[in-house]
């Protein structure tokens, strides 16, 4: 399998969702795979009684964003891993390759077709 286009568009997926998470939080020094969501900057006219309600849903909101985020982060991080190892492109659960256009729709899938239904067996 030639990996070298794979790992192009990881790399450059794992800059634009590393930017966005440094926008919604900050790394935690003592794991560098968890992301610490962060508060948005309050607005200036906090004199409506609904602002606490809306910053309330716009941190869950947050916290949601980052969440994904940091999912698709870790898992691009670790198709990259396995391409410097010689082995991307291997199903996690049953060791089979991972067909060639599950891999062009999500270069950083991490299980065949037919395990896509278990990859939430996997640990994260």
């Amino acid at each position: 399998m030639k990996t070298s286009a794979y790992k192009k568009i990881l790399e450059t997926e794992l800059a634009e969702i590393t930017h966005s998470l440094e926008e919604l939080g900050v790394q935690n020094p003592n794991a560098p795979e968890d992301w610490i969501t962060t508060p948005e900057e309050p607005s200036k006219n906090e004199s409506d009684p609904n602002d606490f309600g809306d910053r309330s849903e716009a941190w869950q909101e947050r916290r949601g964003t980052l969440s994904a985020l940091e999912t698709r982060c870790n898992n691009i991080k670790r198709a990259l891993s396995k391409i410097d190892a010689g082995t991307y492109g291997t199903c996690e659960l049953c060791k089979n390759e991972i067909e060639e256009d599950r891999l062009s729709v999500n270069p950083a899938a991490r299980t065949c077709k037919a395990d896509l239904d278990n990859e939430s067996q996997l640990p994260s």
